[in-house]
């Protein structure tokens, strides 16, 4: 994977692009869930906010998910890059597969009010709305701090 070397900023920098949108959806989504919940099934802002929540997620976070994903393999491919003697990468990818998951909780809550079928509380959001950051910045301190 040498090849990828001369390539090794480009990619970085539109990583971290990519994070940031994926991340900034992210911190968003969450908080449509929360005014979406003080709306009343089937009204005109309810459906605005279904509007809302699915541009969010299939426009940005979506495709900035999958950027991410692909520029991260290839900056852990690139020769010289990571030093895989450390724990610090490890802890990373779990983080950012919890950050996965979390992604694809949204997605399914997002269904729950398309169904006009939502059963969890603002308060649930608003908690919920937490988890991106800690992950966030579990991920950017293993990155650039690299503890262990």
């Amino acid at each position: 994977m040498s090849w990828l070397i001369p390539f090794y900023a480009w990619i970085k920098a539109v990583h971290v692009m990519a994070v940031i949108a994926w991340m900034a959806g992210m911190f968003y989504l969450p908080r449509l869930y929360v005014y979406h919940c003080e709306t009343a099934p089937g009204s005109e802002a309810s459906e605005r906010f279904k509007v809302m929540e699915r541009r969010l997620l299939k426009q940005i976070i979506n495709p900035a998910m999958i950027a991410t994903w692909v520029l991260g393999l290839l900056l852990a491919a690139t020769p010289g890059v990571i030093d895989w003697g450390g724990w610090w990468w490890v802890v990373k990818l779990a983080a950012v597969l919890a950050l996965s998951g979390f992604h694809g909780a949204a997605s399914r809550w997002r269904k729950d009010f398309l169904d006009d079928r939502n059963t969890r509380p603002a308060r649930f959001y608003r908690m919920a709305n937490e988890v991106p950051t800690l992950l966030m910045a579990i991920i950017v301190v293993m990155v650039v701090v690299r503890p262990f």
